[in-house]
């Protein structure tokens, strides 16, 4: 059989590749280059192979090979954290900021440039979010993955400040083309209609919710990014009918003063209230931070991070370093034209996160520590694209939870490890299983504890490379997620909680019906009396 585009010489080193059971990457390109050479071909690509592979196995001419599969993915980082992540771009909206770092450029969503990869993307996309949501996808089945569980992550700028039926046929969208999509491609002519009213899209927004719950592919997190001045209660009820679990901040800096000369917009009180309401939705919290700001200095950059686990008004869940660059289109461009700013220099930055990691907390997770700003773009600022792998390479140690996730490791053995910490006139519990010697984090839970007779779990996840619903025990599917969850019911009995409530993501509704959860409102919530 010739497959799509292929030549017969073609398929036959690619079977040659197939055959030989290559165990290391080392051995897989040593093959490749000699089956390339016997049949005249150029070296094969890993989507061809997994195409060739899928097609043979599919026919029973070949046994399946769960080794070689994970040898051909491509990228495998990017679900070895449990999920895979779909990132999406809302279009160019206006926006309510004039903040001095930020650059503008025509037809790209404020604050983003055209030739960063996810905007690249979402331009030959469109921006439609179901054409996005298929692209992610296929790609991601084309590099070997089994995307079955996804966090979804809408970017582009303040959601907040969107047209609300924008907003819901987004979401819509993005849930259609996750139940739309078959593997390959997704059906066009089930793409929602932007012309349609709030209340039609609103019906089809819960419909395609409910689809999820048992589609193929579900999405088991909504992450949404805004300003913490646009938070409000309206704001995260309507993020919460939409599905959002995470809310990313754009925080800057915890300085009035420097928030100030940015034009940012508002000031660190903001911030303190946005946190305090989002805590008590139970959304997860994403800070992103932007050491380097006029204003600044290093100094006072590690102080406001340490502040950030020392005070009750802040305590993210999730940090996102951006270290300020500067680029085009920006005031900030015309302050460094003018030598009214220097940026870091790459040892100072260094040093500052270095520093920043050593007194980061254990129940948090450094995502970033640069943002994927293409070099050319960069006039002056941090030009060190692989800044984690540079550090990891200087035996710079971390406790946060990315730095302790057991990627594809084996659970061998474990024993659970309670943190608590006060956070916005509550109680934080951070429930986790690790090993004996804390270094590998196989899972966590995040418990809330209100100051009424309500507790909420925040996050349950079992880390480890993504297994698909129903395939192979790993770290995910061993039973850790049932016990994290136990363990957090028996800590609420005992602060005298009468009801427990889980911010869940749609596609894991399913999974804590199992445990005697049922859906109130947008929650999945058990009475403990």
């Amino acid at each position: 059989m010739i497959y799509k585009n292929q030549t017969n010489n073609e398929r036959q080193a690619i079977l040659d590749i197939i055959n030989s059971k290559p165990k290391t990457l080392e051995a897989l390109a040593l093959i490749n280059r000699q089956s390339a050479k016997k049949y005249g071909v150029a070296v094969s690509g890993n989507s061809r192979i997994i195409e060739c592979y899928r097609v043979e196995t599919t026919a029973k001419r070949i046994s399946e090979d769960k080794e070689f599969e994970r040898l051909l993915r491509r990228r495998v980082i990017r679900t070895q954290s449990g999920i895979a992540p779909i990132a999406v771009l809302t279009k160019p909206f206006a926006c309510p900021g004039k903040c001095a770092y930020c650059p503008t450029e025509k037809d790209v969503p404020q604050s983003y440039l055209s030739n960063e990869p996810a905007v690249m993307r979402a331009i030959r996309c469109s921006y439609n979010p179901y054409v996005q949501v298929i692209d992610r996808l296929k790609a991601l089945v084309n590099n070997g993955h089994e995307p079955t569980k996804m966090e979804l992550i809408v970017i582009g700028g303040t959601w907040s400040v969107l047209p609300i039926k924008y907003k819901y046929w987004y979401i819509a969208s993005c849930f259609a083309a996750a139940n739309n999509f078959t593997g390959k491609k997704g059906k066009d002519s089930a793409m929602i209609k932007e012309s349609y009213s709030l209340d039609r899209l609103k019906k089809i927004l819960k419909s395609e919710q409910k689809r999820n719950e048992k589609a193929k592919y579900q999405i088991i997190g909504l992450t949404l990014e805004t300003r913490p001045d646009y938070i409000s209660e309206n704001e995260l009820q309507e993020m919460r009918e939409l599905g959002c679990t995470r809310v990313e901040l754009g925080v800057q800096a915890i300085d009035d003063e420097v928030l100030k000369l940015n034009k940012r917009g508002h000031k660190v009180e903001a911030i303190v209230e946005a946190t305090s309401l989002l805590r008590n939705y139970g959304f997860k919290i994403t800070y992103h931070l932007m050491p380097g700001l006029p204003g600044s200095t290093i100094e006072k950059d590690f102080l406001m991070f340490k502040k950030l686990f020392s005070s009750p008004d802040f305590q993210p869940d999730q940090i996102k370093f951006y270290p300020t660059v500067v680029t085009k289109g920006s005031l900030l461009h015309k302050w460094w034209l003018a030598g009214k700013y220097v940026p870091y220099t790459d040892e100072e930055l260094k040093k500052l996160i270095i520093n920043c990691k050593a007194v980061v907390p254990g129940y948090v997770r450094i995502i970033r520590l640069i943002r994927d700003i293409p070099g050319e773009s960069i006039l002056a600022g941090n030009l060190i694209t692989n800044l984690r792998q540079v550090l990891q390479q200087q035996g710079v140690k971390c406790s946060c939870i990315r730095c302790r996730e057991p990627k594809s490791a084996p659970i061998d053995g474990y024993k659970f490890k309670t943190t608590t910490y006060d956070a916005a006139f509550g109680q934080e519990v951070f429930i986790e299983a690790c090993s004996d010697n804390e270094k590998i984090l196989y899972g966590f839970c995040r418990l809330r504890l209100m100051q009424n007779n309500v507790a909420i779990v925040r996050e349950l996840h079992v880390y480890g490379e993504l297994v698909t619903i129903g395939g192979e025990v790993k770290v995910q599917h061993s039973g850790l997620g049932r016990q994290l969850l136990e363990k957090a019911e028996a800590i609420a009995i005992s602060n005298s909680k009468k009801r427990l409530s889980i911010i869940s993501g749609v596609g894991v509704r399913a999974y804590y019906r199992k445990f005697g959860y049922r859906l109130s409102g947008t929650y999945m919530v058990k009475s403990l009396g």
